[in-house]
């Protein structure tokens, strides 16, 4: 009796033989991909995690800034890159994030380049002085499109600093200080125990100011202990939150000392050349699209703490006098000439920036509107509602 396999076509010898060579075949496959460098089954790589701490204290916006950037680094990677930001202190003091991060202690860093003035008065022409008459945005045009770029990563190497620096986040025209009472004349500078940091150290020296350039975390305890008499830190928020409303109750607006100044995002640069390229082009736009979005945050929260300040805590705030800005600029003169002697980088640098400010800064003052002129059409003498 003949052997059936009606039941199951899968039982025939010829289905039986089909499915070995098909086996075969992909066992084969299988074995070619992977002597080809391509697995069969596709791992994901292990995130890759980072430490940064700032230079500014949990409660100020500036921490706030850092870790915003941060927040899009982690959500533009999908999880492959985190970045964890602490505030200052947590791992080195302030003026010791540089060091740190060259090291390695700290995987990278926020702060402001005119914290390492120490190191070379170069630094702080990112951030210190009038910059040609340039603002913040612009002095980034010229870093990034001018060759200041170039320029700060040279000293950075001859510092032998194994960092990679990223500059963002231009900052509005920073008071020129908190008071006892209303500056009207520069001689009222002479003798003040001032706390100021980079070349504005100089300016206020030369204006006759016994100067202490203290992180910003102890600004206001030193002033309340009479430590200080006066202080400069930066902007209405981080002023009202770091408590300068409860030591000081005048605020002189408008400056030339820090005109100019923006944010730095240090790595370390071992860490940095180990991403590979899609982190990179991560941190670049993350970056750029922080810069834009603390531009606008700094104006609505900003403008806010300002108004706060003024109606609910008795801050007077008073426009500094032109004298005092025209000795200001008289004191630059004196420190350009000083520093460009005594230090090539910053004869440089300073060099650089002239160049590109004397188009630049030209070609903003003839084409930018009087936007004062609009706001005094629409609020000035005319009754709410």
């Amino acid at each position: 009796m003949s052997k059936k396999y009606d039941s199951n076509p899968a039982d025939k010898p010829e289905a039986k033989l089909s499915r070995r060579k098909f086996l075969g075949a992909a066992a084969a496959t299988a074995t070619g991909a992977t002597a080809l460098g391509f697995p069969a089954i596709a791992k994901a790589a292990a995130p890759v995690s980072l430490r940064f701490q700032s230079t500014w204290p949990s409660k100020d916006i500036f921490h706030e800034y850092a870790v915003d950037f941060a927040n899009k680094v982690n959500a533009m990677s999908g999880k492959e890159l985190k970045i964890e930001v602490l505030p200052a202190g947590a791992v080195v003091k302030p003026f010791e994030l540089l060091d740190a991060v060259s090291k390695g202690t700290l995987d990278g860093g926020h702060g402001v380049v005119a914290y390492w003035y120490g190191k070379n008065s170069a630094v702080a022409l990112w951030g210190s002085g009038p910059a040609f008459g340039m603002d913040a945005n612009m002095l980034l045009a010229w870093h990034y499109y001018g060759g200041g770029k170039e320029l700060l990563d040279e000293i950075y190497k001859d510092l032998n600093m194994d960092v990679v620096s990223m500059l963002y986040g231009p900052m509005p025209t920073q008071p020129f200080g908190w008071f006892k009472k209303p500056v009207t004349r520069a001689e009222q500078m002479k003798g003040l125990k001032f706390r100021t940091v980079g070349l504005a150290v100089d300016m206020y020296k030369d204006m006759g100011a016994a100067v202490n350039p203290l992180p910003g975390g102890e600004i206001v305890p030193a002033l309340d202990r009479g430590l200080l008499d006066a202080a400069e830190f930066n902007n209405a928020s981080s002023d009202n939150l770091l408590g300068f409303p409860d030591v000081a109750k005048v605020c002189m607006l408008q400056s030339f000392h820090q005109a100019s100044e923006q944010f730095e995002i240090l790595f370390n640069k071992k860490k940095y050349n180990a991403l590979n390229a899609e982190h990179k082009a991560i941190i670049k736009h993350a970056i750029e699209a922080s810069s834009a979005d603390m531009s606008w945050k700094a104006i609505d929260r900003y403008s806010k703490d300002y108004i706060d300040m003024s109606t609910k805590k008795g801050v007077k705030f008073y426009k500094t006098p032109d004298a005092i800005l025209k000795k200001q600029l008289q004191s630059w003169d004196k420190i350009m000439k000083e520093k460009s002697a005594e230090n090539p980088s910053f004869k440089k640098v300073l060099e650089s920036m002239r160049t590109f400010a004397g188009r630049a800064a030209r070609w903003q003052n003839d084409t930018t509107v009087d936007y004062k002129m609009a706001y005094n059409h629409f609020f000035a003498g005319r009754k709410k509602g």
